[in-house]
């Protein structure tokens, strides 16, 4: 199999599968590559313990793989694809682990309708430097949606390596409940400079209304929604808990924002839903971000 972006996520679950026996492909760029080549992917994980575990890397694929996991961020999406040539994934699965849910299409256009299902993974885990990962939450969970027919394998190679793997037939309903739970997440700790423990105490009433916009945005694109399960994910996180677009934004990384924030205004605008609260704190991050951007050039 093989995993395109072998950062925070793919870098962990590359791992795992390694050290469950599967030969592993990495692609990254070409110190990144040389790195695992030579050392391997280091985990720190209290889930999983401290293991070192041997990959294969490359900068681009070479031959055939069966399972092609996609976890690069969405701002690198479109360059991280030109590793992977569509005709060495003509006989196995794309499964993209990213942000957002308009990514999905884009893949489908690129590896056909068949060749690709969505996926969505809750995690924490982070790349510290080149093949070393911590992973901080203490669970790591992965739904892929279609036919189960389809999806089984994968699905069961996971949950051998030790991911909480499911299998959902509703691809919709897979991608709104990751972003529902992600937007507000994402969008307040950001926003704030909060970890996820401030936030559900010093900004609780905002917290609590953008999982109700995120909802609401969600049962319009005909997903179910439960704001009180989101919020009782919120409680049973670490309070020491960073979103992915925080760590990116106290880096000076460029921010997922336009797939996380952008694609729920989006959506809300296509269904006439009123998200005020979700609006306003993109408007203050994107204005946050071109001051920056500016401050630097």
């Amino acid at each position: 199999m093989a995993v395109l972006g072998p950062g925070g996520v793919g870098g962990l679950l590359a791992a795992l599968l390694s050290r469950a026996g599967h030969r592993v492909v990495c692609l990254a760029g070409k110190t990144t590559a040389h790195t695992l080549r030579q050392c391997g992917i280091r985990v720190h994980s209290a889930q999983f313990g401290d293991f070192t575990a041997p990959v294969e890397a490359d900068t681009e694929l070479r031959e055939p793989v069966d399972l092609c996991l996609v976890t690069v961020k969405q701002t690198d999406l479109a360059a991280a694809l030109e590793r992977v040539p569509p005709g060495l994934v003509a006989d196995g699965l794309v499964v993209p682990l990213l942000n957002g849910i308009e990514h999905v299409a884009e893949l489908r256009r690129r590896f056909g309708a068949q060749r690709v299902a969505a996926g969505v993974v809750r995690v924490e885990s982070t790349q510290v430097a080149a093949g070393v990962v911590e992973h901080g939450s203490p669970f790591t969970e992965i739904d892929l949606a279609g036919p189960s027919g389809l999806l089984s394998g994968p699905a069961g190679m996971l949950r051998a390596a030790g991911v909480q793997t499911r299998v959902i037939a509703d691809e919709s309903s897979a991608l709104w409940a990751k972003l529902a739970f992600l937007a507000p997440f994402a969008l307040l700790t950001t926003r704030y400079g909060l970890t996820i423990g401030s936030v559900r105490t010093d900004r609780r009433a905002e917290l609590t209304a953008l999982v109700e916009e995120a909802a609401a945005v969600g049962r319009a694109c005909g997903a179910p929604a439960d704001p009180g399960r989101t919020l009782a994910l919120y409680d049973a996180f670490p309070a020491g808990a960073k979103s992915s677009m925080q760590r990116d934004a106290e880096a000076g990384r460029p921010l997922e924002l336009d797939a996380v924030g952008g694609a729920l205004l989006r959506s809300a605008a296509r269904h006439g839903v009123a998200v005020p609260l979700a609006a306003r704190l993109v408007a203050e991050l994107a204005a946050a971000t071109e001051a920056r951007v500016a401050a630097t050039a």
